[in-house]
């Protein structure tokens, strides 16, 4: 891998597939601060990814050598990286481009939103079946099928005992 310096931020380019490392706490900094961001967006990076769908496949951690994880960055941005939560991260050819793109675009922010707003539908979700279980009342017949009663009923059980 050779090195590749982005203003302050070094990065590590792979020549034979033009994918980009990117240590832990420099993509903490990309992800964070608007210097850093600004700096991927108009410093040199890898061209974008050519249209032909690529293979999927896991890669080790430059770092440890362990197989990385794959996740969707910011749960919605549709740009799903390589990482090991310890090292680094591993950016196919135009990734690291579209996700500050992302960042820049209230990506992130959308994502503390969404998820944020899926907490709250699930406390209420909760508080609903705990007042149905304190009341007693029969579940509705999907609910039944997914086996929520005996649970329900269970936690009915578990209430009278405190």
């Amino acid at each position: 891998m050779a090195t590749l310096a982005i203003n302050d931020l070094t990065l590590l380019e792979c020549p034979a597939c033009d994918g980009v490392w990117v240590g832990a706490t420099e993509f903490d900094r990309i992800c964070a601060e608007h210097e850093a961001q600004a700096a991927v967006l108009n410093g040199k990076v890898p061209a974008p990814p050519s249209s032909r769908r690529r293979q999927i496949r896991y890669r080790p951690c430059v770092t440890c050598g362990k197989m990385m994880n794959r996740l969707n960055f910011g749960r919605i941005s549709g740009i799903v990286i390589d990482i090991c939560r310890g090292h680094g991260t591993f950016l196919d050819p135009g990734e690291l481009h579209a996700i500050v793109s992302f960042i820049t675009a209230g990506g992130l922010d959308r994502a503390r939103q969404r998820e944020k707003d899926d907490l709250e539908e699930e406390r209420h979700r909760l508080a609903l079946l705990k007042s149905q279980v304190e009341s007693g009342t029969r579940l509705p017949e999907w609910q039944e099928r997914a086996g929520l009663h005996d649970t329900l009923l269970n936690l009915r059980r578990l209430l009278k005992d405190e």
